[in-house]
């Protein structure tokens, strides 16, 4: 009997699932896991944890959606805990698995941990299929060492070319080994103050309500707000966990266009997606210098950590109180606007003039939409060290509150108001030189 081993990741959701369905046809029984890594809950490199409690609710949401599904396919979904590979050769070895199969993943671990187990288990076979992203590695008109070094030029030579159509989800999948243990879901019943819910019915609702509404029509010109349901399209949280995929949302979108018409609105939708698509495509060509403090440029910024800085900007304490209302959003809702995140991240790196690392470590902590690719390549593109040809976005403070919070609604309703000084600076403080760093 051969039996295969599916490894759930950011694809928590039974449609569009390319390797599922590949692996379904080739085994006779098989096991849908899960690996959770204890070490996310833990204090890490910048000490602090990559997982806060927000995502992980989120994260059992998903788990427990995914699961209901694959019951009512005759399967279920096993989580594992502890360190992922020794877990999943554990699997592999208990179980006898011929076959594993998992989404291509964007982040620079993961591949490591897949390319581990191809080294330690050839005689498996692996399959692999791009789930997270709307095109394949063959269907890029360039190699992946050759991608553009910035936006624009991906954009131009990718958006007219042809997406392929989502999957629906399974009818029928194999049964899993009588033997493996289910998941046991936590308690994930909605909170009064919830305003994302983690799951794919959840990330398919919110797509069937935005694409029926006329939000589709206006998304450009109200984009840029800071609050407000309709003022984006909220897929993120979804998107990020694999709740939907992002050819799923492009089947919608072209069905709006075509019941609605088309217009800049829309195609700014299709232009955000890209913008997502080329940071999983750098990801996958910088691996590790997505994470290095020079970038992918290797040009160190004059920045330094500054701890009381820091914490002042993550208890939104600072002396800014446009930054402080979007850090106390964030912390306590798991989500931000597009436009608070910049203006957040500008401030972090030029007017406190901290390591860009930290920030991208506590959004990772905080963010129910957390990506590595997206969150990682973004901070990267703030601090003038990854794929902004112009280098440093330096946002002003003042104008961007002026702007975007002329009545001071947003400030008062996220309490931005309370400010607190810069910590004293002296001399043991300033930057380190570019030639200390790495």
């Amino acid at each position: 009997m051969a039996v295969g081993l599916f490894l759930f990741q950011q694809d928590l959701r039974l449609h569009d699932q390319r390797a599922l369905m590949a692996l379904a046809g080739r085994v006779d029984a098989l096991l849908c896991v899960y690996c959770r890594d204890p070490a996310s809950t833990r204090p890490g490199r910048y000490g602090i944890a990559a997982m806060g409690p927000l995502r992980r609710r989120f994260e059992d949401q998903s788990l427990a959606e995914l699961h209901r599904s694959l019951l009512a396919l005759g399967q279920s979904l096993h989580v594992t805990e502890g360190e992922p590979l020794a877990a999943l050769e554990q699997l592999i070895r208990t179980f006898k698995v011929s076959v594993i199969g998992q989404s291509r993943q964007s982040g620079f671990n993961e591949n490591r941990r897949w390319q581990t187990l191809q080294a330690r288990w050839p005689s498996l076979t692996f399959i692999e299929t791009d789930n997270h992203t709307l095109f394949t590695k063959d269907q890029l008109p360039f190699a992946l060492d050759a991608l553009p070094p910035s936006f624009t030029p991906f954009r131009k030579r990718v958006e007219a070319l042809d997406i392929d159509a989502p999957l629906p989800s399974p009818q029928t999948l194999p049964p899993s080994p009588s033997e493996i243990a289910a998941l046991q879901a936590p308690d994930t019943r909605a909170r009064a103050d919830e305003l994302f819910r983690g799951g794919e019915p959840h990330g398919l609702t919110q797509l069937a309500d935005y694409f029926g509404s006329e939000a589709p029509s206006y998304y450009k010109s109200v984009r840029n707000a800071l609050q407000g349901w309709d003022c984006s399209t909220k897929f993120s949280p979804w998107l990020a966990n694999g709740n939907l995929s992002p050819r799923e949302i492009l089947r919608r979108l072209r069905d709006y266009e075509n019941q609605h018409g088309a217009n800049e609105s829309t195609y700014w939708i299709y232009f955000e997606l890209l913008w997502r698509e080329y940071f999983h495509w750098y990801a996958r060509r910088h691996g590790a210098r997505l994470f290095a403090f020079s970038g992918v440029k290797r040009r160190s910024p004059l920045t330094s950590f500054y701890p009381q800085r820091f914490q002042a900007w993550t208890m939104g304490s600072t002396p800014y109180p446009i930054v402080n209302a979007c850090m106390n959003e964030l912390r306590e809702t798991g989500y931000l606007s597009n436009r608070g995140r910049q203006i957040v991240a500008s401030c972090l790196v030029h007017e406190l003039a901290v390591d860009w690392r930290y920030g991208a470590a506590w959004f990772e902590h905080c963010l129910l939409d957390y990506d590595v690719a997206s969150n990682w390549g973004n901070w990267q593109y703030l601090a003038g060290v990854g794929a902004d040809p112009r280098g440093h976005r330096h946002f002003d403070l003042d104008k961007q509150t002026r702007q975007f919070d002329p009545d001071g609604s947003y400030i008062a309703r996220w309490q931005g108001h309370v400010t607190g000084p810069l910590d004293h600076v002296d001399a043991a403080d300033w930057p380190l030189s570019t030639s200390s760093r790495h």
